[in-house]
């Protein structure tokens, strides 16, 4: 795979509005995930396991967190030139414009594509939770002479109205795309559910620079919404099934084809929470599949005392005294003694102090609860002072400061 000359695009410049608080300073690839993750590990880790390793991060919007992210977790071998991640802001060559869609962000860079001339060109977002052998997908491509192979996932029919959805014959060639269309399509052989683009793409890469010039020339801005749908009639574009894919290592009881599209607060907080127990829906720990992060350079979690159950802790974290259900627990977070947290997500540098209770509550960075603080039990005063998402998830925004300097003073 990595003698193919295969360059992967990552596409992680999105705003994510509806993912706010969490993306009020940060984008939304950057927002952590689990006890140690972000959301952009999954799409990086799931390239470099399949071998996939000269990857160009496009990033725009509150980029910094995620700068600095790509800087401290994913430096690849230096000494080898095709050996690479690497994050691209806006270049503006072309004006002052930042990228306007997906399309015109790969078509800002073209300029890389001619320094590497690669066979085939990988696009993917890096907002989504889930594995991929991405392998499996491009030999998919190459075995049909694709010009351009997209993922997509079999939806029910009943949901497939929140997604753009494709029409294809029974051997996959795309016939048609329908952004989010009110009497949706079903898939060749099953009339239940029909055929949701995942946002995931593998272009040959003479048929990518020519339909990004056309694009250009047509004033068209997106993947999904322009260039694909003209790519169809004209050209051989595909759609590979991803519950086809499979990945070693899984557990019987984890999801086959797991991907979870954590645009909102609530399929955000959903997500976590399938991580947790058991028999999760979605295991974190698959040594064959590893979802890579940084180094944190911190001890292990310390438990003085408490009971904690079908949770995470992260490194560093103290807990002195607390009952902990179904929760995420991130980094150097100060637990104190008779603290209750269930289904909540705590991230890094938070402090719950004695006493608290926390139900269905999202806690970011640096947070400070004070003694007894009741979140999460009455709807109508959490709205009042935090974000409440449609399914009663209370959400605190980061907070400005750190609440302690060491957690074992």
């Amino acid at each position: 795979m990595s003698e193919q000359r295969i360059l992967a695009m990552v596409l992680a410049g999105g705003e994510g509005t509806r993912l706010a608080p969490l993306t009020a300073v940060r984008s939304k690839p950057a927002v952590p995930f689990g006890a140690r993750y972000r959301i952009v590990d999954f799409v990086l880790s799931n390239l470099v396991n399949s071998e996939i390793y000269s990857i160009y991060i496009l990033v725009q919007y509150k980029s910094q967190s995620l700068i600095e992210h790509i800087r401290n977790a994913w430096v690849l071998a230096p000494i080898l030139p095709h050996h690479f991640v690497t994050v691209v802001p806006p270049q503006m060559h072309e004006g002052p414009e930042w990228f306007q869609g997906t399309a015109d962000a790969i078509s800002q860079n073209l300029d890389l594509l001619r320094i590497h001339t690669p066979e085939l060109v990988v696009v993917f977002g890096a907002d989504h939770v889930y594995r991929m052998d991405v392998r499996d997908m491009i030999e998919f491509h190459r075995e049909r002479r694709a010009d351009v192979t997209v993922a997509a996932l079999p939806v029910p029919l009943a949901e497939a109205q929140s997604y753009g959805i494709i029409k294809s014959d029974p051997d996959g060639r795309i016939r048609g795309f329908l952004e989010k269309p009110a009497k949706p399509s079903p898939m060749p052989g099953d009339p239940t559910h029909a055929y949701a683009s995942m946002g995931n793409y593998v272009f040959s890469a003479e048929a990518l620079v020519e339909a990004l010039g056309e694009s250009r020339a047509r004033g068209e801005k997106d993947f999904g919404g322009h260039v694909l749908p003209r790519l169809a009639s004209t050209h051989r574009v595909f759609a590979y099934d991803f519950t086809q894919n499979r990945i070693p290592g899984m557990r019987h009881q984890e999801e086959r084809s797991y991907w979870r599209d954590v645009g909102t607060v609530d399929s955000y907080f959903a997500a976590n929470m399938d991580t947790l127990g058991a028999e999760p829906k979605f295991n974190l720990f698959n040594p064959r599949w590893p979802i890579r992060s940084s180094s944190h350079q911190a001890p292990a979690a310390h438990i003085l005392a408490g009971r904690i159950e079908r949770s995470q802790i992260g490194s560093g974290t103290l807990v002195k005294g607390a009952t902990i259900r179904d929760s995420v627990i991130r980094r150097e977070v100060l637990i104190e003694e008779d603290v209750v947290l269930d289904q909540c997500v705590i991230m890094d540098y938070c402090a719950i102090r004695r006493g608290a209770r926390l139900r269905r509550a999202i806690v970011d960075r640096y947070n400070s609860i004070g003694p007894g603080e009741r979140i999460g039990f009455e709807p109508d005063v959490d709205r009042t002072r935090y974000h409440l998402t449609p399914e009663g998830v209370a959400v605190l925004p980061m907070a400005p400061v750190r609440p302690h300097a060491n957690l074992y003073e």
